[in-house]
């Protein structure tokens, strides 16, 4: 009823609450509930003589953001009792060579889930390894499979992110049915299965990219943003319309090193009704889903 009520007046009396702070939406709050739910569900697996699910992470290279999301990862499966299986590789493995443990992989009955950290080496087709994981423990939700399955509204492995996103504002207790909603981004990681997300949650979804003609536009007429691009500051918070709900899951190392999105936080806040966090918001929904995703898909094979 809260909710309803303050969308009513955020969106119909603009002017008179403009000047009001956004709730700030703590994905990092929400993914620790997930976490702790995730782990009671593996403890109860064990307390029934089942075995704990298990995922093998694959690292290629030393790229360091992407040993940090990886070092991440392995601790929240530490976290819930999951078994992480590292295979940290050089960065001049053949592609043949990472076919084959993949292929190993998905033979191995005792692997739940497969994980291929991006972005791989340039000898290697990131779009051809996504392909040969299997697409039962494909737990990042990026195989074509999976991918269709969300499109024909019968969603199994879904994007870890897009995901998070949608279970983030469910805990939340924001209803975005029936909202005007932009995507601003369209990678096939995020933010294309993002506007699928939001069509099954009942939004009407535009999808902005670097051939928009009016992205400003777009963004003002929206009840809800989704900021996927990758570009610091590339949404200017005045654009936001007041009362709108900002899902920023950019993540930018600026040259001072401080992390931020892809949405003016400081200027959106101030017109926003909500808003996520950058750092503390999405990121940590990412992480908490993939844990998720591992549990589901032992389940769905019925180990």
């Amino acid at each position: 009823m809260a909710n309803s009520l303050l969308k009513y007046y955020f969106f119909t009396c603009p002017s008179k609450y403009k000047s009001m702070s956004a709730q700030i939406i703590s994905g990092k709050a929400i993914a620790e509930d997930m976490l702790n739910g995730i782990k009671s569900r593996i403890s109860q697996r064990l307390s029934a003589g089942k075995r704990a699910p298990s995922l093998a992470v694959i690292l290629v290279g030393g790229d360091p953001a992407s040993s940090i999301y990886v070092r991440n990862k392995r601790l929240a499966c530490e976290k819930v009792g999951i078994n992480s299986i590292a295979y940290d590789l050089a960065s001049d493995i053949k592609e043949s060579e990472l076919f084959a443990l993949i292929q190993k992989l998905n033979e191995d009955d005792t692997i739940d889930g497969i994980l291929v950290q991006s972005p791989l080496p340039p000898q290697i087709d990131e779009k051809l390894i996504i392909e040969h994981i299997s697409a039962s423990k494909d737990v990042d939700g990026f195989h074509p499979y999976n991918i269709g399955r969300l499109a024909v509204r019968q969603p199994t492995l879904r994007s870890c992110t897009p995901f998070g996103v949608i279970k983030m504002l469910n805990s939340a207790n924001i209803n975005i049915k029936g909202l005007d909603a932009v995507v601003v981004g369209v990678s096939n990681h995020v933010g294309r299965p993002m506007a699928l997300e939001l069509l099954l949650a009942g939004c009407t979804v535009t999808c902005c990219h670097r051939h928009t003609k009016d992205l400003q536009g777009n963004i003002a007429r929206a009840d809800l943003v989704v900021a996927a691009a990758g570009k610091a500051g590339l949404i200017k918070g005045d654009w936001i319309k007041p009362g709108a709900i900002v899902v920023d899951i950019g993540i930018n190392r600026l040259d001072n090193g401080t992390i931020c999105g892809d949405v003016d936080f400081e200027t959106a806040k101030e017109r926003a009704g909500w808003i996520t966090p950058v750092p503390g918001g999405v990121g940590p929904m990412t992480v908490a889903t993939l844990m998720e995703n591992t549990l589901l898909a032992m389940e769905l094979r019925g180990v």
